[in-house]
């Protein structure tokens, strides 16, 4: 990567992390019944940054901090840009969609779909939005795959491997294949759905999509425990600490050698971290009617969609309720209200 490259990576790390700062604060702010905003508008500002990135050379760090000051000035917005293509300017429609409420997102939709129907992020809306089946969104999300492979091209695939969402334009790409891959594990295709999975993941091993957890979820529901042990080992994945990650390690060395050292230790890990899901997966305390909106690290909200993933992983495994009841008898009740 040249000098050149670099830098600009830098400036866009640096306006990124900015934004969300400032994107933390605001949701302080914001009361809870509110409707949450759509992640994916953030991107608008995002896509002007790099824009205005591409117009610059940069020599050293200090050019880039200074420049950045200028861009950004007393507010802290960055600039819009015109539109320079017809994708574009359908992206550009999709930021508005995303922002939008009720059937205004569809219209938007369908409008950048007339612009450019290469507009990745225009089907994965239209999938999420209008489909009344899975068959039918996941031709939604397959259209939407090829029309991302088609605006990124060849090169993409192998020159930047590894660093996939990193890079804007291949996000909506990396959003409709999620997608397709979803719907192929709701239509019971596990083969086909882990397939995907794994080659998002070698795509963008940072995985800011959590397709490790659906993965996870899928390698154990299909007893494939020596490809959901490798996935654990994986060093990218280290430091995870959430439920999905801990509890389901956990299960794994219950079934690979029943009540043992190694799956009594990743019990007392996991317990630590959110001593919330022994409660729930034991049937302690009943599981909400619906799946909550807001998680919380290590707190119930966390525990409850880890039950709702995983639970069935934990009930197929022969003996794993009652080990993990066991496991618990005599341990203070520090998770019940």
């Amino acid at each position: 990567m040249g000098k050149k490259r670099k830098a600009k990576e830098r400036a866009r790390a640096k306006a990124q992390a900015k934004g969300k700062s400032k994107s933390k604060r605001a949701s302080k702010a914001e009361s809870l019944p509110s409707p949450m905003p759509d992640r994916r508008a953030m991107e608008r500002s995002l896509a002007d940054l790099h824009k205005h990135l591409d117009k610059q050379v940069f020599e050293s760090e200090e050019e880039v901090n200074a420049y950045l000051q200028q861009l950004l000035g007393p507010g802290g917005s960055i600039p819009d840009v015109p539109a320079r293509t017809p994708l574009e300017e359908a992206q550009n429609l999709m930021y508005d969609a995303w922002e939008a409420r009720g059937s205004r997102r569809v219209q938007l939709a369908r409008q950048a779909l007339k612009i450019s129907p290469d507009c990745a992020d225009a089907y994965v809306l239209l999938a999420e939005e209008t489909s009344r089946s899975v068959a039918e969104a996941r031709q939604f999300y397959e259209k939407g795959m090829v029309a991302g492979e088609r605006t990124l091209g060849p090169e993409i695939f192998e020159e930047d491997l590894g660093h996939f969402w990193g890079i804007l334009s291949t996000r909506p790409y990396m959003r409709a294949r999620r997608g397709l891959a979803d719907c192929l594990l709701a239509m019971g295709e596990h083969d086909e759905a882990i397939q995907h999975y794994r080659d998002m993941l070698r795509l963008n091993p940072n995985d800011n999509q959590g397709i490790r957890y659906t993965l996870a979820a899928c390698l154990l529901e299909t007893s494939r425990d020596d490809e959901l042990r490798d996935l654990f080992k994986n060093e990218e994945y280290a430091e995870d600490c959430s439920a999905d990650w801990l509890f389901t390690w956990t299960l794994l060395e219950f079934r690979r050698r029943g009540d043992c050292a190694k799956a009594r230790a990743r019990l007392k890990t996991a317990l630590e971290w959110n001593p919330h899901v022994p409660d729930f997966l034991l049937g302690r305390r009943r599981l909400p009617r619906h799946s909550p909106e807001y998680i919380k690290i290590g707190g119930e909200s966390e525990a409850i969609s880890y039950c709702v993933g995983f639970a069935k992983g934990w009930q197929a495994t022969p003996g794993a309720l009652e080990w993990l009841e066991g496991m618990m008898q005599g341990r203070p009740e520090e998770s019940t209200p």
